[in-house]
């Protein structure tokens, strides 16, 4: 293994693998790295539509805003990872301060594993015995890894320690509250929970490191059902602690929830929690940050109900190309299902750009309607100006389905120079 993965990024050749990047780059053997020292422009630097970016200042800008919300509010901070699955923005994230990164899936562990991330959090219960105990093993070769996952059920609590017997190491869980009937994953009722913890003492294979949760899937989500949600979880773990559950050898009680949503919310409760037994670590776990979006995350982000503690900014921008303009309200751009995010809403057009003189202009008057495989259909007004050839950029919901489509992502600066490349790993 390279003595910094992150940085060996960068010698990855430029390939067919990578829509939009420049064909020459390819040809001329280029490395990643050496394509972004070369600071071309995305609009005459060779690339090719569609092409997906990321805003250079939008990023940096979101990524100090949770981090100092985080250390403001005396949380913790685990962003999931699955957002994204791109070990550069892990690092940068860990830069800004975050405990660890949280993810769904045994592989996008490994993927955390193999770019140096030392903390990780699963949020998930996983019975999975090859993963179980290929986890074990990576605890017990590296001192400094951190691990914990969920567990919501007696079964699963002895499916992971059959999976275990014989492992080197231990794995630390946390028991999922549900957020009621109807909700995703999680034990539905404290009595549950208590069963589940208690099985985890009568195993030597896991350790009971704390509680869990998620309240965006609270049913009929709001203020009120949120802050009860949140705090039956806290009174759960203040129960558990009392009956003397926690396993002995930890020396810190977790206590996490958080996603994109609610996150002030879980600030507001979490700062209620007693002091416990032990040390507790207040895990706030939001996601879609990174890159926040123009439409679904714009609407629901926390910072719209306290603008006071800051503000998060869309980064993505996919450029399109007119290839089609087959009657006065109509036009095709060469972008569909294979290249945009649409399970939460269909694209907006943010702006049309000339390619002849460079000029933009805001894309009043047009709309997309319809995604076939390559193409999104556009619905256009009479005096749009929308001619073939002209560059489109869409604007998109959703961060953790646009960054799957696209395995390496140009960042750009406000005068258009790509500065990097953004290597996801779905």
């Amino acid at each position: 293994m390279p003595s910094d993965p992150v940085q060996a990024l960068a010698d990855e050749p430029v390939d067919h693998r990578f829509k939009g990047l420049p064909p020459d780059a390819g040809e001329r053997g280029l490395t990643v790295g050496q394509l972004a020292a070369e600071r071309r422009d995305l609009f005459d630097g060779g690339f090719t539509t569609p092409v997906l970016t990321l805003d250079a200042d939008a990023l940096e800008h979101n990524l100090t805003a949770l981090g100092a919300y985080a250390s403001r509010h005396g949380l913790a901070f685990a962003p999931h990872g699955k957002t994204c699955m791109a070990p550069q923005l892990f690092r940068r994230q860990l830069d800004h301060g975050a405990w660890g990164i949280t993810v769904a899936v045994p592989h996008q562990v490994r993927v955390c594993r193999a770019f140096g991330v030392p903390r990780v959090f699963l949020a998930n219960q996983l019975v999975d015995p090859a993963a179980l105990r290929w986890i074990a093993a990576e605890l017990a070769a590296d001192p400094g890894f951190r691990f914990v996952c969920y567990v919501d059920s007696v079964r699963g609590v002895r499916l992971m320690d059959r999976a275990l017997r014989g492992a080197p190491a231990a794995v630390d869980v946390v028991v999922e509250l549900g957020a009621g009937e109807g909700a995703r994953t999680g034990a539905r009722t404290e009595e549950e929970c208590r069963a589940v913890a208690e099985a985890v003492a009568a195993t030597t294979t896991l350790r009971l490191a704390g509680v869990a949760g998620y309240e965006a899937e609270v049913p009929d989500a709001s203020p009120a059902t949120v802050q009860a949600y949140l705090r039956r979880l806290t009174a759960l773990a203040a129960g558990l602690d009392a009956a003397g559950l926690f396993s002995p050898g930890l020396t810190e009680i977790v206590v996490s929830a958080g996603g994109s949503a609610w996150f002030d919310t879980v600030a507001e409760v979490f700062a209620e929690l007693p002091p416990l037994s032990r040390p507790t670590l207040r895990l706030l776990r939001s996601g879609a940050y990174v890159s926040h979006d123009h439409g679904w995350y714009t609407r629901l982000t926390p910072f719209n109900r306290r603008p006071e503690e800051g503000a998060l900014r869309p980064a993505f921008r996919l450029w399109t190309q007119v290839v089609s303009r087959p009657s006065p309200t109509q036009a095709f751009v060469n972008a569909g299902k294979r290249d945009i995010a649409y399970d939460l809403g269909l694209p907006g057009a943010e702006l049309i750009r000339d390619p002849l003189d460079g000029a933009e202009r805001p894309a009043t008057g047009v709309r997309v309607v319809k995604l076939s495989d390559q193409h999104a259909w556009l619905e256009t007004g009479p005096d749009t100006g929308l001619q073939v050839g002209d560059w489109v950029a869409l604007s998109m919901s959703h961060p953790c389905t646009i960054f799957e489509k696209w395995p390496l992502i140009p960042l750009v600066e406000a005068d258009g120079t790509v500065t990097d490349y953004v290597r996801t790993f779905f």
